[in-house]
C-alpha cells in the first residue's frame, strides 16, 4: 500500500542548493513526486537568501559550489536557525572520512554521495522531516508543560512557584537598572463564610472572577498577578513606585465591588470585597524579596484591621 501524499497546504518545503542545474531538476523532480515544495538555489549565497526567506523544513546541500561552499552554507544555516535547528543533508561527490566529518561538524544531520541514488535519498529526506516535525511536536508539548506548571489551574493566573521564581527575577533586574518594584498582596474578605454559605463550587467561582479582575487591572505584560495561597492573591509589578502600585490597587478594589457578587455573610458589606496591602522599594544589596513581601503582609494586615475593603500602604 502506498503512503497517502501530503495535503500541498501543509506538505513540506525542501530547499535544494546546487549549483549544477541537471542535478538541482533531478532532486526536484524526486522532491516532487513525494508530495513535497520545492524551492531552488544555485550557490551558497542565494541559498542563504532563500533560506531566510522561505524557512524551509529540509535543506539538501551540495558540498561544492563556487564562493561559499556547502560546508559553511551549512554552518550559517544553523546559526540563523536558532535554537529549532533546521535538518540538512550533504550532497557530496567525497567519500572520505574527512569530508564526511566536517560534514557532520557543521551541523549536517546527515549526508548521501554521488551520483544519487534516488531511492535512497527519497528514505533519507522523509525520515529527517518526519524527525524535525516530532521535535516540533514535543517542543509545542514540552511549552505547554511548562505554561501548566507556571500556572493555576482554577484561577488562570500565574501560581505560587512562578511568583516566587518571578519576584526572584524581576528583584536582580530592578537592583541591576536601580528601579522602583512594587508588590500587592490582596485578600478576599470574609472568604471563608462565604464558602461556609455558599458551598465550594459557588467559592471557586469567585476565585475566577477576581482573579480575572486582578489580571484586568495589572494591564502590561511586566505585570504578574498570581494565586499567593488559598483566597489570597498578589500582583508583582516591575519598574512600578508606590503611586502606580496604588493606581491598580484602587482598580482592583472597584473592579471586584462591580462584580457584585453577593455575600450576605461579610461583614464588611452584602457584596465581596478585597483588603489589599502595597509596599513599593528600589531594591539594594543590604535588602530582599522577603523584606518587600513582609512589608505589603504588614499592609495587608492593617487594612483588615481598619475594617477591610481597603488598601493600605507600607515601604520596605
Amino acid at each position: 500500500m502506498s503512503e497517502m501524499m501530503p495535503s500541498p497546504h501543509n506538505s513540506p518545503l525542501v530547499l535544494v542548493a546546487d549549483d549544477d542545474k541537471t542535478t538541482r531538476l533531478g532532486v526536484r523532480q524526486a522532491m516532487e513526486q513525494e508530495g513535497y515544495q520545492v524551492v531552488e538555489a544555485v550557490d551558497g549565497e542565494s541559498c542563504l537568501t532563500v533560506f531566510q526567506r522561505s524557512r524551509p523544513d529540509v535543506v539538501l546541500l551540495d558540498a561544492i559550489m563556487p564562493g561559499l561552499d556547502g560546508f559553511s552554507c551549512c554552518r550559517k544555516i544553523q546559526e540563523l536557525s536558532g535554537v529549532t535547528r533546521t535538518p540538512v543533508l550533504m550532497i557530496t561527490g567525497f567519500k572520505d572520512k574527512e569530508s564526511v566529518d566536517r560534514a557532520f561538524e557543521v551541523g549536517a544531520v546527515d549526508y548521501i554521495t554521488k551520483p544519487i541514488h534516488w531511492g535512497v535519498l527519497r528514505q533519507r529526506v522523509r525520515r529527517l522531516i518526519q524527525q524535525a516535525r516530532l521535535y516540533q511536536q514535543l517542543e509545542t508539548a514540552n511549552h505547554e508543560l511548562q505554561r501548566l506548571a507556571a500556572f493555576d489551574g482554577l484561577t488562570q493566573v500565574a501560581n505560587r512557584r512562578r511568583f516566587d521564581e518571578y519576584l526572584q527575577q524581576e528583584w536582580q533586574r530592578m537592583l541591576r537598572e536601580q528601579l522602583s518594584l512594587s508588590l500587592i498582596l490582596c485578600d478576599i474578605d470574609c472568604f471563608k463564610l462565604y464558602n461556609d454559605t455558599y458551598g465550594h463550587q459557588a467559592g471557586d467561582d469567585c476565585l475566577r472572577q477576581v482573579a480575572a479582575v486582578i489580571q484586568g487591572s495589572a494591564k502590561r505584560s511586566m505585570d504578574l498577578p498570581a494565586r499567593y495561597g488559598g483566597e489570597e492573591f498578589a500582583v508583582i509589578l516591575p519598574n512600578t513606585d508606590q503611586d502606580g502600585a496604588v493606581q491598580v490597587a484602587h482598580d482592583i478594589q472597584i473592579g471586584v465591588r462591580q462584580l457584585g457578587i453577593l455575600h450576605e455573610s461579610s461583614k464588611v458589606c452584602s457584596t465581596v470585597t478585597v483588603s489589599l496591602g502595597i509596599s513599593s522599594t528600589i531594591p539594594s544589596l543590604i535588602t530582599s524579596p522577603e523584606l518587600l513581601i513582609n512589608a505589603a503582609d504588614k499592609a495587608l494586615y492593617q487594612a483588615k484591621a481598619e475594617g477591610r475593603d481597603r488598601y493600605c500602604t507600607c515601604l520596605s
